[in-house]
């Protein structure tokens, strides 16, 4: 065979995405936390790759910061230094680095070409086992699906949790043993005393509903479904800013309907009531301005992101959600609205709106579950609602997709009955919990005053006419 047909077979690997991953370890906390988590240093196929991650992995492990200076130091100290090309080949991977949203796509990247090293190694083993004809086959064979077996276990590391490890607390969430969290739960309630709600969740400080479903959970899907004017929107920004302004949480929205400066002034209407044309208009009495500025000095005490750029896909949505939270440790996320979302525009995705949508939703309740925060997303429902007599909406109705109410955690219908009749229970609306898969269903009653979007907590008539009445029953004459 002729020099010229030889050929050097060069072991998958890819340069450009080990440099990227060790750069964004090297500038974002969050992304050394994942990618020391997920990768192991036989990941990587270059030897000053491997070394530059070890250390990395040593500071994540002993819980040290971890950037250009402090990593060459102990470099330096461990005669390594110059092995990895001195401190300007680290300079170059911070330079070298890419968007730390897209970490995970990096570590992936290096995971799966590593993964196909350890197959073509296997191979190898493999065929020389079976070139050498070893007496028992069967004993050969079991080991060659064995080492494989191996490679499918490493690269699926988070298979599952033993219920030891949960109740010890090693895999908790809380990292704490399970009933030495139990025992804060008791202390803390009786601290709270009988009259506190116990809400466990964040709660959205609309009392009845507060009850029902307990607060927001954490990695929570809420779906808010209704027909267009029903205040989808002005309930998912209500809850928004009760979060933001009462709980003192910083809240992330995504607006794709309407730009930040009309989300603001929903906002400031909320919060003054004071009508939406007269903040346009200028026409506001003294009192009302008061109001306004007082209002706009408490707004800027507060953490609330703005994101409204238009026509986003869901892979997009889910990189700058992961942002916020790295950057604003954002405890809701609000999305308006579903049906304004794009898939990731795989063909699979275009296929159908359907399965656009279902794509949608299964990706929105994974990036709850990621950022481990609850996501509010409002949904439009089928003209099926219109057709019915009473107008009340079902779980069938939601639009374009069935896996809407599967990914979903919450899915909360509002119905204003005055919409279809003037006459019906104006200034009030129906919130009806469709699906609650940590508690019951039900309906709460709302007020609403749709002059500045508003939904407040709605207080019975006849329980005022009963206080008036045990108020005034000392005027009255007696028998």
């Amino acid at each position: 065979m002729a020099k010229s047909d030889l050929k050097t077979v060069t072991p998958p690997h890819s340069k450009e995405s080990e440099m990227l991953v060790l750069g964004c370890m090297l500038t974002s906390i969050n992304s050394l936390n994942i990618a020391a988590d997920a990768l192991d240093e036989n990941d990587f196929y270059y030897s000053e790759h491997k070394i530059v991650f070890q250390a990395l992995k040593t500071a994540f492990r002993l819980d040290k910061p971890a950037d250009i200076h402090l990593i060459s130091e102990q470099l330096k100290n461990q005669d390594q230094l110059e092995a990895v090309g001195g401190i300007s080949y680290l300079t170059s991977l911070v330079q070298y680095a890419g968007t730390s949203a897209h970490i995970e796509h990096y570590v992936e990247l290096v995971k799966n070409k590593s993964i196909l090293r350890q197959m073509i190694n296997n191979c190898h083993f493999v065929e020389k086992n079976a070139l050498d004809e070893p007496e028992d086959v069967h004993t050969a064979l079991d080991e060659a699906q064995q080492r494989f077996f191996q490679i499918s276990q490493n690269a699926n590391v988070q298979s599952g949790a033993m219920i030891e490890e949960i109740l010890s607390g090693v895999k908790s969430e809380e990292k704490l043993p399970y009933l030495e969290e139990l025992q804060k739960r008791q202390e803390s309630y009786q601290e709270k005393g009988p009259d506190d709600p116990g809400i466990t969740g964040i709660p959205t400080h609309f009392i009845d509903l507060d009850k029902m479903i307990n607060g927001l959970g954490k990695s929570n899907l809420i779906i808010v479904a209704g027909r267009p004017a029903m205040g989808k929107t002005a309930f998912g920004l209500n809850i928004a800013e009760n979060v933001c302004f009462k709980n003192d949480m910083p809240v992330g929205i995504f607006s794709l309907e309407m730009s930040a400066q009309q989300l603001l002034h929903r906002l400031i209407c909320s919060q003054t009531g004071v009508e939406s044309d007269k903040i346009i208009r200028g026409s506001l009495s003294g009192v009302e301005y008061q109001r306004v500025v007082s209002s706009v000095k408490m707004m800027q005490k507060h953490k609330m992101i703005i994101d409204d750029q238009p026509g986003l896909k869901i892979t997009d949505l889910r990189a700058r959600a992961r942002r916020m939270k790295e950057a604003h440790d954002i405890q809701l996320l609000f999305v308006d609205y579903l049906q304004l979302l794009s898939g990731s525009g795989t063909v699979r995705s275009i296929e159908s709106r359907q399965n656009e949508i279902s794509e949608i939703s299964r990706m929105l309740k994974n990036l709850a579950r990621e950022l481990n925060i609850p996501i509010i997303c409002p949904s439009q429902l089928s003209r099926k609602v219109e057709e019915r007599t009473g107008h009340r909406p079902m779980m069938s109705d939601l639009r374009e997709s069935g896996s809407i109410e599967q990914d979903a955690d919450l899915v909360v219908f509002l119905l204003r009955r005055e919409y279809y009749d003037p006459y019906d229970k104006p200034g009030t609306a129906e919130v009806i919990i469709g699906k609650n898969r940590h508690g019951g269903v039900g309906t709460v009653q709302m007020a609403y005053r749709k002059e500045i979007a508003q939904f407040t907590n709605y207080t019975p008539i006849s329980s005022e006419n009963e206080e008036s009445n045990a108020a005034f029953a000392a005027f009255s004459p007696k028998e």
